[in-house]
């Protein structure tokens, strides 16, 4: 796939407002101010497709970009507390809404900061994941911020904070050095191709 060709396509603020799926979708979701943005644009090779901002909960639209024949979507953050009751409902219904439809969604990247135990909201995500048998790849964003002890034992944690936390594909990722990169691009690759 052409990461370098990659498009912003439309952005939704209403589940409402988006259109039926007509091809592969791959998801990135997360807590406000993990790292999507970033991320989605370490990917797609560009310096600002996304929006980056260093405010919390910034994204509260969901995103489409194309990239040849798939959609990377890229969800609001979730759990970030200085917005309003009504703003918090919206963005539930709306990433619920985006992960309950009958989509064409391939995978969910579910970003979590290498740093810090999950969340309690991470922890809902990854359940609901596996509950309703969404296929899903667990991102490690911030990896550079961490020394290689740290890291391991951030990972040991891991297995006991997230559920079947040693039956999911985990990559460690970094949008300062850029690691991880080409493994999520492979995974994609792949997924795309096996479609």
């Amino acid at each position: 796939m052409n990461y370098n060709k990659a498009e912003f396509t439309a952005s939704y603020g209403l589940f409402k407002q988006i259109p039926p799926s007509d091809r592969l979708e791959f998801a990135f979701a997360g807590h406000s101010n993990v790292g999507k943005s970033s991320l989605i644009n370490k990917l797609l090779n560009r310096k600002a497709l996304a929006r980056v901002s260093a405010t919390p909960g910034k994204t509260s639209t969901i995103n489409f970009f194309t990239v040849d024949t798939v959609y990377i979507v890229d969800l609001p953050g979730y759990g970030y507390a200085k917005v309003s009751q009504s703003e918090k409902k919206r963005w539930a219904e709306l990433i619920e809404g985006y992960l309950n439809d009958e989509r064409e969604l391939a995978l969910v990247f579910q970003l979590i900061d290498f740093r810090h135990k999950p969340t309690a909201d991470d922890i809902m995500m990854i359940n609901f994941l596996i509950d309703s048998e969404i296929p899903f790849v667990i991102v490690l964003t911030k990896a550079d911020k961490l020394k290689k002890s740290e890291r391991e034992k951030r990972l040991e944690a891991f297995g006991s904070e997230i559920p079947c936390f040693d039956d999911i594909t985990v990559v460690q990722f970094s949008a300062e050095t850029g690691e991880g990169v080409d493994e999520l691009r492979a995974i994609i690759d792949d997924v795309a191709e096996g479609e």
